[in-house]
C-alpha cells in the first residue's frame, strides 16, 4: 500500500498545465457587496425606462396660444405655439398636428396667452353671419369710452345733437351693437371700432355715424 504525501508548497497556487495539457480556469470568488450593488443598478435602470415611457406615451403636443386673442379675431399663425403637455381625459386640447387648420379661422371667445386650444375655442363661421352687417366707426376719445373696448362688447351708438344745437328733451336715438374689432389709426388718432348689427339697421348707422354726432356707450359685459 502506497501513501501519497502532499507537498504543502503547492496549497494556494493555481493549478498548473501537465504533460502539455490546459490548465482549468481559476475559480473566481464572488463579492456580496458588488453583486448586491449590480442589482440594484439594474433594478434602477428598469424604474427609470419605465418612468420615461410613462412620461413620452402619456403627453402629447398641442395648440397654445402664444398672444392674446380676441374674440372674433381671425387666429394668425403668430399667435399660435405648440407644447407637450400631460393627457388627461378631463381636458380636449387641439392636437399640434392641426396648426395649419386652425390659423384663419375666428376665435369663438377671448383666449388668454398661454391658454390651450380647445374645439370649442375657434370656428370657420364668416363674418358678419347671415342676417347681421358689419358697420365701422372713428370715434375720438371723447366719442368713446375710457375703458378699453374689446371684441365681443355690448354697446351702443347713441345720436349727439349737433355743436350748436339744443340739448335732446327725451331720450336719444340709437343704435345697438357688438363690437366685432378695434384698432387705432395711426395717421388721425382715432379709434376705429367694427360694430355688428343687424342688417336692417345698418343703413340707419351707418348715415349716423356719416354726419361725426354720435358717441359710444359700453354696456354690460357680460358673455
Amino acid at each position: 500500500m502506497t501513501t501519497s504525501i502532499r507537498d504543502d508548497k503547492t496549497i494556494g497556487r493555481e493549478p498548473q498545465a501537465t504533460d502539455g495539457g490546459i490548465a482549468p480556469p481559476p475559480k473566481l470568488r464572488r463579492k456580496p457587496g458588488m453583486v448586491a450593488i449590480a442589482i440594484v443598478a439594474i433594478c434602477l435602470g428598469a424604474v427609470v425606462a419605465g418612468w420615461t415611457w410613462s412620461a413620452t406615451t402619456n403627453s402629447q403636443e398641442v395648440l397654445v396660444a402664444r398672444t392674446d386673442i380676441e374674440r372674433g379675431s381671425v387666429i394668425d399663425e403668430n399667435d399660435l405655439t405648440t407644447v407637450r403637455l400631460s393627457s388627461d381625459p378631463a381636458l380636449t386640447p387641439v392636437s399640434a398636428d392641426r396648426f395649419e387648420s386652425v390659423v384663419g379661422q375666428r376665435a369663438t371667445f377671448d383666449i388668454a396667452s398661454g391658454s390651450a386650444l380647445t374645439p370649442g375655442s375657434f370656428s370657420n363661421a364668416s363674418l358678419p353671419p347671415t342676417g347681421q352687417s358689419v358697420v365701422g366707426v372713428a370715434l375720438t376719445s371723447a366719442q368713446a369710452p375710457g375703458s378699453a373696448l374689446h371684441s365681443g362688447d355690448h354697446v351702443r351708438v347713441v345720436v349727439t345733437p349737433a355743436q350748436d344745437g339744443d340739448a335732446p328733451g327725451g331720450t336719444p336715438e340709437y343704435s345697438e351693437a357688438e363690437v366685432v374689432a378695434v384698432h387705432v389709426n395711426e395717421e388721425t388718432g382715432e379709434t376705429v371700432v367694427d360694430l355688428l348689427v343687424r342688417h336692417e339697421d345698418a343703413a340707419v348707422l351707418a348715415a349716423r355715424v356719416a354726419t361725426g354726432r354720435v358717441a359710444l356707450v359700453l354696456d354690460s359685459r357680460d358673455r
